[in-house]
């Protein structure tokens, strides 16, 4: 290449061509450095460029190099590790795959045949991703092989991309782990047990298919930041020796396959730069760059895969492009002008997109025809073999030797940017079309043209009927797929629960001081700190607390926890802290146990996420506790918590500073009157609002049973108050009527015609017992008062007890909370530091014919002193007082 077309090649690739004022000087410098790197090899040539950025930037040249590399692969042919398969096997395995997982949707929407065309499935998402899949499962996911009491390897982590799941279930099925009748009664969960099948699930959900999905990621955007926490947590772990470390290729693995266009939510990036910045090697991304989202291109006037690199650059990541297929080694080996990589450059998001839904002719016309150059490299090239160059996420060897480099790669986490195309091999009907995300059916001669395209060894009338393909057990293709199998430690994914239980310490032993509080003051927050600290001194249980927060320890009492058991950093602490004179100083260390996280309720919550699924991912039960401003947990990230609940996570959500009125001068974006609406939603979720230390260490306790020793899948949601009030101590008697939902603090003594019940929760509570001196002293009014330490409780026992009524199994309705108030007698008053809506869940269960009052603290927040707030939300004593005279009559 002479020096000017050299010069004109450089400013093609960066764009900038026409701003080349001494082309000729450009290629000198070029040709300079070619002879650098040809003399002395490219880390002289790395530190010689690094050497002339810090110089430039000495003299005031403000410049920074692009993230931004030419659009082609990443690994040259010359540095491809070996491919170590059958590729012909593997090819004609991953054939049956798409076929059944296409067959799979298009059965369960065809309204002929019975099925229901609401069903819905994806079909063009797994189409994408099928060669992605293969590799990994066939080369490089590692499963779990040991039980906990043998510890052996525990196995890689894979996140699937959610619409691909049919695609999984496909391999399954072929693996013997699902039959065909589960493969046809894909999304019908509720008729399948009729038909002697397994229903299955839309998407990746542990709820709903407990022994197969590890992860849900069907609320997209949601799984990448939980993959990058989840490697996190593996660090963690065993930087706390609570489980053996590894390093380089012998140690476990977190594998996450995305789709480009989620890379757009914010929670999808939000942890890049955490994986960079503690240099987790042992996570691995995978994106799907097919370069459409749900309607069209992702980015139909740019490129996604660029703009991806400069953002897992930027942070820090080392960035494989896998792009090109093996099909275009041979056009770059004679491409000695560089043509394509022009033509590359040039081509926007939604071009490609148009060239992938037309066939060779067009492309040789339209992208091959831009110029003598490129038509010269495909002259000798039939239509048919233009069609058939393939995208880099389509070939085995390509994705092999992109993966391969990723998990040898040490430092740094890694991320596979693979160019697929969706829909592929779906024809004219959905390779590549704007529809292609909506698609759930092929006609008879696009499903016959995907047989002949991939060799299916099926009849037309097979084609016709969606028959499942599957060969014979002792037929090579099905040998091949469960050796690879067995050589990585058996099949994926896989759930397990098998997790030793552990005690947990007496309640006494933690929390005997909130008991027997006797009248001392201190808040509930404090409470739980104390007995957090208490917790992590116990010798079996101490080690697998994990206290969380996403910042502001201080502000909820937890800085002595700094000095006795540190906050993890995976490197320690590599300066001497400003406080380090005081006793409360903050001290960072490798085997820390706090996970202070930041500014970040979503990491916080993802680092939670991982320790209250630890007892299945890693066969290890931890006892997670994060606590955080309550307003900024359900309300911000609800759909992590959901995620969450899907995955069965077992743990304490602390919701401090709680209630509408209790954080009284922050005003209305920090007040609370909503998350225990939101956590009543959540069905595996205990939701409980003490008002006193007792009260919330016995929920404590209790749970902590419930999940160590029981093993039940749920987790607690304890609002804790910032206000210090006078704890009285907890009977003995008391701790059924905590745990049910509801127990009478104090009946009234004072005999009286009139009597009335007053039922409050939380930071209320002391509210309701000045409104019951007064309604006694002041107006002759007897008032019985009731603690509610959970409305959500209350409402799900009244609704099991009235579907029992319902179908007959009672001839009576019988609630906890009606038959606690039954023999009373008088109006009721509830009151609540949140939006009435929490209370009015229990309405229905109460006794019939009795009047009831519900105060809450419905509308936005106010910036003032609790008694005028709880004034002006009308739940303060004297509200309560003026609702139960007027409920009297």
């Amino acid at each position: 290449m002479t020096n000017l077309s050299l010069a004109r090649h450089i400013g093609d690739l960066l764009g900038n061509a026409a701003d080349d004022l001494d082309p000729a000087e450009t290629a000198e410098w070029c040709e300079a450095l070619d002879a650098l790197i040809a003399a002395h090899g490219q880390a002289r040539a790395r530190f010689l460029l690094d050497a002339l950025l810090g110089h430039a930037r000495r003299r005031g040249v403000n410049w920074l190099p692009s993230m931004i590399t030419p659009y082609v692969n990443s690994i040259p042919l010359e540095a491809q590790s070996p491919f170590p398969g059958d590729l012909a096997m593997e090819q004609r395995l991953a054939a049956l795959m798409r076929w059944n997982a296409l067959a799979m949707v298009m059965r369960a929407n065809r309204v002929e045949s019975g099925g229901s065309s609401e069903l819905g499935g994806h079909i063009a998402s797994y189409a994408s991703a099928a060669d992605l899949f293969e590799v990994g499962f066939n080369h490089f996911f590692r499963a779990r092989d040991d039980a906990p009491a043998q510890p052996g390897f525990l196995g890689d982590l894979v996140f699937f991309q959610p619409h691909s799941a049919p695609g999984v279930y496909a391999r399954a099925f072929l693996e013997g782990r699902l039959s065909p009748e589960d493969l046809a009664h894909y999304r019908q969960e509720l008729v399948a047990p009729a038909h002697g099948a397994r229903g299955l699930s839309s998407y990746p959900h542990p709820q709903l298919m407990p022994d197969f999905w590890q992860f849900p990621t069907g609320s997209m955007g949601i799984g990448p930041i939980n993959a990058i926490y989840q490697a996190r947590f593996m660090r963690y772990l065993a930087h706390r020796g609570l489980l053996p470390a590894a390093q380089g290729a012998g140690q476990r693995r977190v594998w996450g396959f995305f789709g480009d266009g989620e890379m757009d939510e914010p929670e999808s990036i939000a942890a890049l730069s955490l994986a960079a910045r503690e240099k987790l090697d042992n996570c691995s991304f995978v994106i799907n760059c097919n370069l459409q989202r749900l309607d069209g291109p992702v980015r139909g006037n740019g490129r996604i895969v660029d703009e991806l690199e400069s953002q897992f650059a930027g942070a820090g990541w080392r960035v494989i492009k896998c792009l090109w297929s093996s099909d275009w080694d041979v056009l770059f080996a004679r491409d000695h002008g560089h043509a394509l990589m022009r033509a590359f450059a040039q081509t926007v998001d939604g071009q490609f997109q148009t060239l992938s839904a037309k066939d060779g002719a067009f492309n040789r016309q339209v992208f091959f025809g831009q110029n003598d150059e490129l038509k010269a490299l495909v002259a000798d090239l039939r239509d048919e073999d233009i069609d058939r160059l393939r995208r880099g996420g389509h070939d085995a060897i390509k994705i092999h030797a992109a993966f391969a480099a990723a998990a040898a790669h040490e430092g740094q986490p890694t991320v596979v940017l693979a160019k697929t195309m969706k829909g592929y091999a779906m024809g004219e009907a959905a390779q590549g079309r704007m529809t292609t995300h909506q698609a759930k059916k092929l006609d008879s001669a696009g499903l016959l043209a995907f047989r002949d395209r991939f060799a299916l060894p099926m009849s037309d009338a097979d084609c016709e009927a969606l028959a499942f393909c599957k060969p014979a057990e002792d037929s090579a293709e099905i040998r091949y797929l469960q050796s690879r199998r067995r050589a990585l430690g058996g099949p994926l994914p896989a759930r397990r629960s098998d997790c030793a239980p552990v005690a947990a310490p007496s309640l006494e032993a933690t929390a005997s001081f909130a008991l027997a509080a006797d009248g001392k003051e201190m808040s509930t927050t404090m409470a739980f700190v104390r007995i957090l600290g208490n917790l992590m001194k116990d010798e079996t249980l101490g080690p697998r607390v994990v206290p969380i927060v996403a910042d502001e320890a201080r502000t909820f009492g937890m800085a002595s926890l700094f000095r006795t058991v540190g906050i993890y950093a995976p490197f320690g602490q590599l300066y001497q802290p400003e406080d380090s004179g005081s006793m409360l100083y903050y001290r960072e260390d490798k085997s820390g146990q706090i996970l202070e996280e930041g500014i970040t309720e979503a990491g916080a919550l993802s680092s939670w996420t991982a320790a209250a699924t630890s007892y299945s991912t890693h066969g290890l039960a931890m006892l997670p506790f994060y606590i955080y401003y309550s307003m900024f947990g359900f309300q911000r990230v609800g759909d992590l918590i959901w995620a969450a609940a899907d995955q069965r996570a077992r743990g304490f959500l602390i919701g401090a500073t709680a209630g509408r009125t209790t954080l009284s001068g922050e005003g209305l974006q920090h007040q609370d009157g909503t998350s225990h609406l939101v956590a009543a939603t959540v069905p595996n979720c205990k939701a409980w609002d003490p008002a006193f230390a007792g009260e919330l260490a016995v929920i404590v306790d209790h749970g902590m049973r419930e999940m160590l020793e029981q093993q039940k899948d749920v987790f607690y949601y304890v609002t804790a108050m910032n206000e210090n009030v006078a704890q009285p101590s907890l009977p003995p008697e008391a701790h059924e009527g905590v745990l049910r939902g509801m127990y009478r603090f104090r009946p009234s003594t004072r005999e009286s015609s009139r009597r009335v019940q007053l039922l409050a929760s939380g930071a209320i509570f002391g509210e309701a017992l000045k409104a019951a001196v007064i309604l006694e002293a002041e107006h002759g009014v007897a008032a019985d008062l009731w603690s509610v330490t959970s409305f959500s409780e209350l409402a799900r026992n009244g609704v099991a007890a009235e579907s029992a009524w319902r179908h007959g199994a009672t001839s009576v309705m019988h609630s906890y909370v009606g038959d606690q108030l039954a023999p009373t007698r008088g109006p009721i008053v509830i009151a609540t530091d949140y939006v009435r809506a929490v209370p009015e869940q229990i309405r229905a269960f109460l006794p019939p014919g009795r009047r009831c009052v519900t105060l809450g603290t419905d509308g936005f927040g106010r910036s003032d002193t609790r008694a005028a707030l709880r004034a002006h939300f009308e739940v303060d004593a004297a509200a309560i007082v003026e609702a139960a005279l007027r409920a009297l009559g």
